[in-house]
C-alpha cells in the first residue's frame, strides 16, 4: 500500500490504514461491491521507496466491510437531489435512481421552484433531506455505476408517509373496536 509523505508522521498501522481508506472507500468494483470503511489492517511488511515516487510502499493484509446490493433488496436512505426524472437516495455508500414513475402511486410532477416531487392526488411531497424505504429493482456496476429504485409497494416510501400510515390504521381500528363494543351492547 502506498502511504504518501503527508501520512508519514502517522504510526504505520495508522497510515497504511488509512491510505487503504483512500484507495478503496466509496469506490464500486463489481466484483466485491462497494468498500464501506477498513476494519483491521492484519498484517504491515517492510516499506520500501520506489525511484521517483515519494511515497513509501507497505505490502499489507488487511479487511474491508463492503456492501453488494442486490435485486430485490429492501434499502433505507436519504434523498439528496431531486429532478425532473426523479430523486436520487444516498443508499450506503452511493446513491440510488427513484424515477418519477416509481414514486408513489399517483401521478407525480416535478416542482422546480421547490425542488420536491409532489403527487396530485395525494398531495405528498417528496424533498431533499427526505429519509425513505425502497426496493432495488436494478442494478448496473460496471462502467458506470446505476442502481434503480422503486417506492411504489407497499411499506415503501417517504419514512414520514409511512409512520402517518400507522397512525391512521391504528386509529382506524381503534374506532372499529369502539363500533364493535357499541354493536354488541
Amino acid at each position: 500500500m502506498a502511504v504518501p509523505p503527508t501520512k508519514l508522521n502517522l504510526d504505520v498501522n495508522e497510515a497504511v490504514k488509512q491510505s487503504i481508506g483512500d484507495k478503496f472507500e466509496g469506490k464500486v468494483d463489481p466484483d466485491i461491491g462497494v468498500p464501506l470503511a477498513v476494519t483491521e489492517v492484519l498484517d504491515v511488511k517492510d516499506g520500501r521507496v520506489l525511484p521517483g515516487d515519494p511515497a513509501v510502499h507497505y505490502p499489507a493484509k488487511f479487511k474491508l466491510l463492503t456492501w453488494q446490493p442486490r435485486e430485490q433488496e429492501l434499502v433505507e436512505g436519504e434523498v439528496v437531489d431531486i429532478t425532473e426524472w426523479g430523486a436520487f437516495v444516498r443508499i450506503g455508500g452511493m446513491d440510488g435512481l427513484v424515477h418519477i414513475s416509481q414514486v408513489m402511486d399517483d401521478f407525480v410532477s416535478f416542482d422546480e421552484k421547490g425542488a420536491q416531487l409532489v403527487g396530485r392526488a395525494s398531495k405528498r411531497v417528496l424533498k431533499v433531506g427526505d429519509k425513505v424505504r425502497a426496493r432495488i429493482i436494478s442494478i448496473s456496476l460496471k462502467e458506470s455505476t446505476k442502481v434503480g429504485l422503486t417506492m411504489r409497494q407497499p411499506f415503501l416510501g417517504n419514512i414520514k408517509w409511512l409512520e402517518a400510515a400507522v397512525k391512521d390504521a391504528k386509529k382506524e381500528a381503534k374506532e372499529a373496536k369502539k363500533e364493535e363494543k357499541k354493536e354488541a351492547k
